[in-house]
């Protein structure tokens, strides 16, 4: 099965955001490539907050270019087998943690938002990684830092999408 294909089985399979949704899916309809850093009208990306439940804490990333507190994530590549394969990928090399395992059920939220072209949108599908017991973190090449925040710190940190992917992720516990 195509990554593609995957993120339509995904998606389809999805409850929740039923307009985002739909736009996501009806994105990949007209964009084969749509998964893919290389399609200018948007693409697939795929993150995961890392979450450390029994502490009540999260572990963010300092972007490099964006300069904000968010959750691991970013581009599919093609040795993914999955949006969930490339979303604990992702985390794993942005916080150095190994061990992490998602947490069941698929995504927790959808957010797409614009980004600088050429490629002007990221259709991202958030996902939640638990992390292991004593967890220690590590900053990779496209972070300036990663910190972990209590749950209570994080709206005064990050912005809303990552607010609202933390109590999606806390309902989901």
């Amino acid at each position: 099965m195509s990554l593609r294909d995957d993120a339509v089985l995904v998606l389809k399979g999805y409850e929740g955001q039923d307009e985002l949704c739909q736009a996501y899916l009806d994105h990949l309809a007209a964009h084969p490539d749509g998964v893919w850093k290389a399609c200018h009208a948007g693409h697939v990306t795929a993150s995961a907050l890392v979450i450390d439940p029994e502490r009540g804490r999260v572990l963010l990333t300092l972007h490099k270019k964006l300069r904000m507190w968010l959750q691991m994530g970013g581009h599919c590549e093609s040795a993914d087998s999955s949006l969930a394969a490339a979303a604990l990928r992702e985390a794993t090399e942005e916080s150095g943690i190994a061990g992490l395992t998602l947490l069941p059920g698929g995504p927790v939220r959808l957010d797409r938002h614009p980004i600088p072209p050429p490629c002007n949108c990221h259709f991202d599908v958030q996902y939640a990684a638990l992390a292991p017991p004593g967890a220690v973190e590590s900053i990779s090449d496209e972070s300036l830092d990663v910190q972990w925040f209590a749950y209570d710190e994080v709206a005064s940190v990050a912005d809303e999408s990552v607010v609202r992917l933390l109590e999606a992720t806390r309902a989901r516990l």
